[in-house]
């Protein structure tokens, strides 16, 4: 396997991470079900703007 390979094989993490968070603030603040949905789809948005954004080219 080469580096490429690795740096992106741990994407999936910054996308399950957002997509949880999103949803339990969302439901934290305001206790209803269809903001927790919405929250867990801003929280995605916001994951995949990090990852190809500001990590993007990165070397670890």
């Amino acid at each position: 396997m080469t580096n490429e390979e690795n740096n992106n094989s741990f994407d999936w993490v910054y996308y399950v991470l957002g997509l949880f968070f999103g949803t339990l603030t969302a439901a934290i603040i305001s206790g209803a079900f269809l903001w927790s949905v919405l929250g867990g789809i801003i929280g995605f948005i916001f994951s995949a703007i990090f990852l190809n954004g500001l990590v993007k080219g990165r070397e670890y």
